[in-house]
């Protein structure tokens, strides 16, 4: 039964990985760069949540739209201001400003929020599910978790194969000059997926602190580095291997804590990337790709 609920709570930690990966694994497979900032966007959506819900005293629904919404234009102002001057630069130019944007939202956060660990409310307010006589319990957490997980998949999936945004970014993806030629609106469609990028991080902030209830400054570091290691781990730029990446990783790194070391933990997790990245250096769904000189 203890591993039991081992697993099911590293697949919830895991569905919040792939949540973030996603927003990585758009990026890039869309515009080509890494947007290492994506974590401490994960940090601001916590701290909306918990203005809205702790502060102003409105409902966990309202805390989790409204930072949606600010994630979302805060994804948009980013990419507008920081990344689009840089389109045709160097990718070091721009690896280098999504680490400087990223300092610059942490300590934007130490000046508004302090330093001092603010006590997170939970946005969820399901029951937790016992199981097995009472043996097995699943928190209210994970189940919404994992829930929201396979109904943000399936929707994403759904948006890029039936709509015309969606096309317009497969399009970008596999030749932006071509895209181009044929009417798309490059800048448009690299600022929607920003835009999704964030609005996602916005909703695993809420998941990881409902779960994890300490909020800082640096709360998004982590996870941040940590998804960005399941979307390289499932192929990044593919979809469905931020969501394999994701799950595996939040599964390796709760198995480890458990039965190895809680110290070891995330040795473990990015050793196995390293030993994944030797035996197939794509990634588990990632694609070989061709490029002509």
């Amino acid at each position: 039964m203890s591993f039991i609920s081992y697993f099911i709570n590293g697949l919830s930690l895991g569905s919040v990985y792939a949540i973030i990966a996603l927003g990585y694994t758009m990026v890039y497979g869309i515009a080509k760069m890494l947007n290492f900032a994506h974590g401490d966007v994960i940090m601001i959506g916590g701290y909306v949540v918990f203005t809205v819900v702790s502060t102003m005293g409105l409902g966990p629904v309202a805390g989790v739209l409204l930072a949606v919404i600010l994630c979302t234009v805060l994804g948009v102002v980013i990419e507008g201001v920081a990344y689009r001057p840089l389109r045709m630069a160097s990718p070091l130019a721009v690896l280098i400003t999504a680490i400087g944007v990223s300092y610059l939202l942490q300590n934007i956060a130490l000046l508004v929020f302090g330093s001092n660990p603010k006590s997170f409310t939970s946005v969820v307010t399901i029951p937790a599910l016992k199981l097995a006589g009472g043996k097995l319990t699943i928190s209210g957490e994970t189940i919404v978790t994992i829930i929201s997980c396979v109904i943000i998949m399936i929707c994403l999936t759904t948006f890029i194969k039936k709509t015309k945004a969606g096309q317009a970014m497969l399009a970008v993806s596999e030749d932006k000059g071509a895209a181009q030629l044929m009417g798309i609106n490059v800048d448009g469609t690299v600022a929607l997926t920003f835009a999704i990028g964030s609005a996602l991080a916005a909703i695993a902030g809420a998941l990881l602190c409902s779960a994890y209830p300490t909020l800082t400054p640096y709360t998004g570091s982590m996870p941040g580095i940590k998804a960005f290691v399941a979307a390289v781990f499932g192929g990044i730029g593919s979809i469905p291997g931020a969501l394999i990446g994701g799950l595996l990783l939040g599964i390796i790194e709760n198995l480890s804590k458990a039965y190895i070391s809680s110290q070891l933990s995330d040795a473990i997790v990015f050793g196995v990337l390293i030993v994944v990245l030797l035996v197939k250096p794509t990634g588990i769904l990632g694609k070989k790709i061709s490029e002509k000189v």
